[in-house]
């Protein structure tokens, strides 16, 4: 009876929608791969084997990347970020890790509000960091998502390459259904790039130390371009229809001020004419609006490609620096 009972249990499992083992021989990708990191990294097939016998296939992670939030309207997208409860944590946050925060500054050059309004939007000051296994993230995206297939074999390395790199076992790490990790949700490649060690114990630890996190969300922008002291965005004044032009050449800043008011777009401010930007529309609730995104701008693009994203970070930012003006003590 106990064997029917046990029998019925594992065709259960195995019929039950959702996450599904991994077994090596299915997938010739995965095969391919675990020769690769043995091949050219120095893995054993037995670390390689142990490491797969924890992952799994998981169906809502690829139906996740088929919805990113940040394809929402700016107008539905800016009320996920751009909250009271935000701006109050913020300010506790910069508070409470004031040190750092001002550390990072000196030593990148990164405006102290933009570092904190990342880790806001990207994990609520680490209150939310993800609950989804790296290994299966990585794993389920190399052999189920086509689309981004060569992206995530190359993150799963970088991941492995990592894990051995700052002894933590791969299959207990938890993030993003992207694969993203820590307070900062860097992914693999990031971390093992940019991740600093700034509370000084000679650790990496973006997983779980603030200080680490702050230093290197810095040091990332300052590695992707950021100018210190620069400015990030501006209003835009539109005149005649030649803007629509422009707006095709993307985030980047490609044209100088000056030439901009040749197709008729002028900054709110004119603070220097000989410098770049790039026109950049959003979607208003009655309608489009534009803003002139300057190098630092593009920098914040850097970290998450989206610009309703890097909008999110920079009004967010701005919101918290007023607070603590406001309420310096």
């Amino acid at each position: 009876m106990r064997f029917f009972l046990l029998l019925f249990v594992c065709f259960a499992l195995l019929a039950a929608p959702g996450a599904r083992a991994l077994t090596l021989g299915k997938y010739p990708a995965l095969r391919a791969f675990t020769a690769e990191m043995t091949d050219q990294h120095g893995f054993t097939l037995k670390q390689m084997q142990r490491t797969f016998r924890c992952a799994r296939i998981r169906p809502e992670i690829v139906e996740a990347m088929e919805r990113p939030k940040e394809q929402l309207p700016w107008y539905v997208y800016s009320k996920i970020f751009l909250t009271e409860d935000n701006v109050r944590r913020g300010v506790q946050f910069w508070k409470k890790h004031a040190a750092a925060i001002s550390r990072a500054h000196d030593l990148y050059g990164v405006d102290p509000e933009i570092i904190v309004a990342i880790i806001g939007v990207e994990t609520r000051y680490g209150r939310q960091t993800g609950s989804y296994p790296i290994l299966d993230a990585l794993t389920t995206l190399m052999l189920k998502y086509p689309p981004r297939a060569d992206f995530f074999r190359q993150e799963l390395a970088e991941y492995l390459l990592l894990t051995r790199e700052i002894k933590v076992d791969p299959c207990r790490v938890k993030g993003s259904y992207a694969g993203a990790m820590g307070l900062p949700q860097f992914i693999p490649s990031s971390f093992r790039r940019f991740a600093v060690d700034f509370d000084g114990n000679d650790k990496r630890d973006i997983l779980t130390s603030p200080d680490d996190a702050i230093g290197s969300v810095a040091n990332y922008l300052e590695q992707n371009g950021w100018e210190a002291g620069a400015p990030i965005i501006d209003d835009a004044r539109l005149e005649g229809t030649l803007y629509f032009w422009i707006e095709k050449l993307g985030q980047k800043p490609a044209l100088t001020v000056r030439r901009l008011a040749r197709y008729g777009i002028f900054p709110h401010r004119l603070d220097n004419a000989e410098q770049r930007a790039a026109l950049v529309s959003f979607e208003g609730e009655y309608g489009p609006f534009y803003r002139l995104g300057f190098n630092n701008f593009y920098a914040i693009t850097r970290y998450n490609h989206n610009k309703r994203y890097a909008l999110a970070v920079y009004e967010l930012g701005k919101m918290i620096r007023q607070r603590m003006e406001k309420h310096p003590s």
